[in-house]
């Protein structure tokens, strides 16, 4: 014998009545004993519960709620059952349905409504439910016989959750069973006193019905059937990754159901348990799918834990005090007050000191908690000894759940790392001595990405997940999301690595999706769907979602976008961008922006903002941290500049060769601005930053090398014809060098803590003098590497190799939420 039972989502409406009735008779196929516990149709309770509170309020509305539950059911049957004996069982509908109305008349006229009262208004949900089922399955071939489970289930008149005397009951079920071979339709949720007055069973009162039945009659499984494909390994509404667990025990999911796991309410199922009946929890809509099998003892999986779940909207209240300390007897006075007033405490953690215990409570409750614990201890806070207790709201409990924990050392490492590096505070911390389950309080805020988060790291640990977010789809920024898609399938096969690009925005518009972006089409997508764009709003939008392993890319030039910088790694959002202006402003500013990412413990990173694509940045940081002394940095810092300079050979004027290196797109648009140097200190400044030296951009001296009437020029055009004019002066300064055998190089140079930009004549020992094209060269001179320095060459600029660069340090920020976790 097996006992199913049907959940109201399962019997919600007439196709889904036909999927039950289908599986029903699949089991009858398979000679499959069993009997069924139904559910109220979805909705119906809820609406009952409201239809008797609006007739205790003489609200004449109760009467079209009344009239929609009738005329929901009345359509069930007209779908379901045969036109020649749909009459009988539509009379049979109307008779419950104005039994109910005369009910709900008197609670009207007397305005008032008893727990009793509310109970029976209850019941109707799965006596017509259930009777409409039970027509059904006769029609279908199944010899069914309806079952009003008040005439079998004992209980006390605790109205709303009755306790039920097991003696009684069990042995009236087993003497119904025995007196009937039929297959028995039983109403679930419902039972009454030995008066006979309708009791119900509450929370998971359907389950508890199962629970009882199959405990009494031995059964060999208990099936508890919904519309989900078993227990989760998380809430999917959640976590999108959550999956179905093939097998848990019973301990498990009473700890996973304490912590927020819908699917099943295991403490109605208390009697299977305690006879080590097994439970299946399976789909209605998904039937071939095998679904959760839940027993006495767990079994081994390739996981850590077996779930993480989750208690919305909790409050905290803290107590605390030196007259707490090593006092007998505070812990019973605190809950033993909550417990007269039966305030249920859904979590406790107490500090070593014995100086603060804290406890979660519901939000409603929380106030009134309050109240009375500082009743209790009015004397000890009169005297200063123990303060007002502290309540704190918009909190969330999250807990990871499995017997395997207690034999697994790290776990709590992993946990904390996962949550700490996706910047999730932690307000309190509990965990049992069974280690069964370890829970903390969060801000509710933070609940999904904290959920994701742990999901990833305990269930999906080989496959990461980086949620980008990008501004500036300039060059390098569409150069980037081109090469994202490109490697995205390499990087998913060889480095479990997934790049979700959440969010993207240029000058214009901007565009932003939990669910991601196709970059097939990303400019499409952004002309159609992208809403105006505005950095403050962006910045809003991708904080509000909070999601997990988050990084920004600026690419841009833009100062407004470095002026967020700060507010999005307080968000614990990490940053990868080639815009050099947050490490070449203000120093002040440097710091607080590489404080923000310290303290929160993520990434802010910009290789690219020297040399583009070359590991200059990186280099520098390592010879640094391995106690090397930097004793001087010598840096050919702008390919243009060195394309320029390295073009700039005999028998050419100086002119046409920045009129080349314009036209093969190497300059800015007015070339002066790369001319004046500016850029180079820029540079220059970045880099003895990072080598520890305090500079603002004023401190850099540059050399100018155009002459007065090419810098006051008004035009492009009136540059080009001052520059032509002034042709000479560089001519002379090349030959000048070409004498000594030396070439020209604009190079940048700090040494004992001073930096320069200057155009410099080198000779054929200097590493840059065989430089060519548009490559950068940096030059290390060090404790380690005094004779010979080390050299960094390669292309420094194009949307390629800076975007490449870009790519890079967001492959390395995966590396860095990987580690721990």
């Amino acid at each position: 014998m097996k006992i199913l039972k049907f959940g109201g989502t399962s019997v919600g409406t007439a196709d889904s009545i036909r999927k039950v009735v289908d599986i029903l008779l699949s089991y009858k196929k398979k000679k499959q004993e069993f009997s069924v516990v139904f559910s109220a149709m979805s909705g119906i309770t809820n609406q009952l519960i409201e239809v008797s509170k609006k007739a205790a309020e003489s609200d004449e509305d109760y009467h079209a709620i009344l009239k929609s539950i009738e005329n929901k059911h009345i359509n069930a049957v007209k779908s379901l059952i045969d036109i020649k004996v749909q009459s009988k069982v539509v009379a049979h509908i109307k008779m419950l349905t104005n039994e109910l109305e005369d009910l709900l008349h008197g609670v009207f006229l007397l305005k008032e409504l008893s727990p009793r009262t509310t109970d029976l208004v209850a019941s109707f949900g799965e006596r017509m439910s259930t009777y409409i089922v039970s027509e059904f399955m006769k029609q279908s071939g199944l010899d069914t016989e309806f079952c009003d489970a008040r005439k079998l289930i004992v209980t006390d008149n605790s109205f709303g959750a009755a306790t039920i005397d097991f003696k009684a009951t069990d042995k009236n079920i087993k003497e119904h069973f025995k007196a009937t071979k039929k297959i028995q339709a039983i109403t679930g949720f419902i039972s009454s006193t030995v008066k006979g007055e309708t009791t119900t069973l509450g929370r998971g009162g359907s389950d508890y019905t199962a629970s009882v039945f199959g405990a009494a009659l031995g059964a060999e499984e208990i099936e508890i059937w919904t519309d989900v494909d078993g227990v989760m390994t998380a809430d999917p509404k959640k976590v999108k990754g959550a999956f179905t667990l093939p097998a848990i025990s019973y301990v498990e999911a009473m700890e996973m159901s304490h912590f927020g796991a819908k699917v099943i309410y295991p403490p109605t199922l208390q009697p299977a348990f305690n006879k080590k009946i097994a439970i299946w929890i399976k789909n209605t809509f998904n039937p071939e799918f095998e679904g959760t099998y839940i027993s006495a003892k767990t079994k081994a999986n390739d996981f850590l834990i077996k779930g993480i779940s989750s208690i919305r909207e909790i409050a905290l209240i803290s107590l605390q005090g030196s007259g707490m300390m090593g006092v007998p007897g505070v812990s019973a006075r605190l809950f033993g007050s909550l417990a007269k007033k039966k305030i249920n405490v859904i979590l406790i953690t107490q500090a070593s000191s014995e100086y603060s215990i804290c406890f979660a409570v519901e939000p409603k409750e929380a106030e009134y908690a309050a109240e009375l614990i500082n009743e209790e201890f009015a004397n000890e806070i009169q005297a200063k000894k123990i303060d007002n207790a502290i309540v704190e709201y918009d909190l969330s409990i999250i807990a990871i759940i499995g017997e395997n924990m207690r034999n697994t050392p790290g776990i709590a490492g992993k946990f904390f790392a996962s949550l700490g590096k996706n910047g999730v505070n932690i307000r309190a911390i509990a965990q049992g001595s069974s280690e069964l389950n370890l829970s903390v309080v969060i801000g509710e805020h933070d609940l999904s990405k904290a959920l994701n988060s742990l999901h990833e790291s305990f269930f999906l640990s080989d496959i990461r997940t980086l949620n980008v977010f990008v501004v500036g789809l300039g060059l390098i920024g569409s150069t980037l999301l081109k090469q994202i898609q490109k490697q995205s399938s390499q990087l998913l096969k060889e480095r479990l690595l997934k790049i979700n690009i959440i969010g993207i925005a240029n000058s214009k518009k901007m565009l932003l999706d939990e669910n991601g972006i196709n970059l097939k089409d990303w400019n499409g997508k952004l002309e159609k769907d992208g809403e105006k764009m505005k950095m403050s709003a962006f910045v809003e939008k991708m904080k509000s979602m909070n999601l997990q392993n988050s990084v920004f890319v600026d690419s841009t030039s833009s100062k407004d976008v470095v002026e967020h910088y700060e507010d999005v790694l307080n968000t614990s959002i990490s940053i990868v961008t080639p815009n050099k202006l947050a490490n070449s402003g203000l120093y002040k500013d440097y710091q607080k922006i590489q404080s923000a990412a310290f303290k929160h413990g993520v990434k802010f990173l910009y290789e690219t903002n020297v040399g583009a694509g070359l590991p200059v940045i990186n280099t520098l940081k390592d010879l640094k941290y391995s106690g090397d002394k930097i004793l001087k940095i010598e840096g050919i810092l702008s390919g243009t500049l060195s394309f320029i300079f390295n073009t700039f050979k005999e028998g050419t004027k100086f002119s046409e060769v920045v009129k080349e290196a314009k036209e093969k797109g190497y300059t800015e648009p007015d070339p002066r601005d790369d001319l004046n140097g500016m850029d180079v200190a820029r540079k220059i400044l970045i880099l003895a930053r990072e080598a520890n030296y305090p500079l603002e951009i004023a401190d850099v001296n540059v050399e100018n090398i155009l002459p007065e009437p090419c810098r006051k020029a008004k035009s492009i055009e009136d540059f080009f014809v001052q520059l032509e004019k002034n042709n000479d002066v560089f001519s002379a300064r090349r030959d000048e060098a070409a004498k000594k055998g030396n070439v020209l190089r604009f190079i940048a140079t700090l040494e004992n803590g001073k930096a320069r930009v200057s155009l410099e004549s080198v000779g054929t020992t200097h590493p840059f003098y065989s430089l060519s094209g548009s490559d950068n060269m940096i030059a290390f001179t060090t404790e380690r590497y005094k004779d010979r320095p080390l050299v960094i060459k390669g292309p420094g600029a194009g949307a390629e190799v800076t975007a490449a660069g870009v790519f890079a340090e967001i492959i390395s920020i995966s590396n860095y939420l990987k580690s721990f976790v």
